[in-house]
């Protein structure tokens, strides 16, 4: 058994470095919620440096509120949005001897593309435009893993350890109750159920099935580091295979 484990990185967390000792692969931001181009050159680098397979992380043009406002752009404004933010990592990455492997869009953009087929669509067809061998990550079940195989891309399902599930399989919203869990043994517990019996156990009781192919943690809480550092020994303890 295996599973990729990824992170949201290059935006602005001080724990990036130590967190690509751990991680397999690495979500970075484009410059449109977090990061510059700076920044992404030395993430970039950074991943490079530690093998890890590096991803694409673009979102609504919304530093604000670090990309977590749910806009409504025209699907053309989504594709030229996502061509240009994946374009200038996919050069980046070039530029420093590597390649991009996949793209995963962040915050609103991804959780709206998780239930909008129009918007998810777009998603998919500027990344396919941009390169057709990436990879797209997307919420397990989601619209957005539908648009994938739609338009011909590798889709991976995508799961998140220290989140809380609905029961339709969508994320809690950050607003309510339940959306994050804070206790390390609560998540790793419940990372392990998901990659090992595909399912979790939803906020309102319900056992939810899903398909576990990559494992999300959060770069940017207070614990982060040491959350993955118990992840990753946990997940290594019962047998799995860590790889992009």
């Amino acid at each position: 058994m295996h599973v990729d484990l990824n992170a949201d990185l290059g935006e602005g967390a001080p724990d990036d470095d130590a967190l690509l000792a751990l991680v397999t692969s690495a979500n970075i931001a484009c410059g449109w919620h977090a990061g510059d181009a700076p920044l992404m050159q030395a993430t970039v680098r950074a991943a490079l440096a530690r093998g890890v397979a590096i991803g694409a992380h673009p979102s609504y043009p919304d530093r604000d509120n670090f990309g977590r406002s749910e806009m409504q752009r025209s699907p053309d404004d989504v594709r030229a949005d996502v061509v240009y933010q994946v374009g200038a990592l996919a050069a980046l990455v070039r530029a420093a001897g590597g390649r991009l492997h996949h793209v995963k869009p962040h915050g609103a953009l991804y959780n709206q593309a998780a239930r909008e087929p129009a918007l998810a669509d777009a998603i998919a067809c500027a990344v396919r435009a941009v390169d057709p061998g990436l990879a797209l990550y997307g919420l397990a079940g989601s619209e957005l893993l539908r648009a994938a195989e739609r338009a011909g891309l590798r889709a991976v399902a995508e799961v998140f350890a220290d989140r809380g599930y609905q029961a339709d399989g969508s994320l809690v919203p950050r607003s309510q109750p339940g959306a994050l869990i804070h206790d390390t043994g609560e998540a790793v517990a419940r990372t392990l159920r998901m990659v090992r019996e595909g399912v979790v156990q939803a906020v309102s009781g319900e056992t939810v099935p899903l398909q576990a192919q990559t494992v999300c943690l959060h770069g940017d809480g207070p614990h982060a580091l040491a959350f993955a550092r118990a992840l990753h020994s946990a997940l290594r303890e019962a047998g799995i295979t860590l790889r992009a």
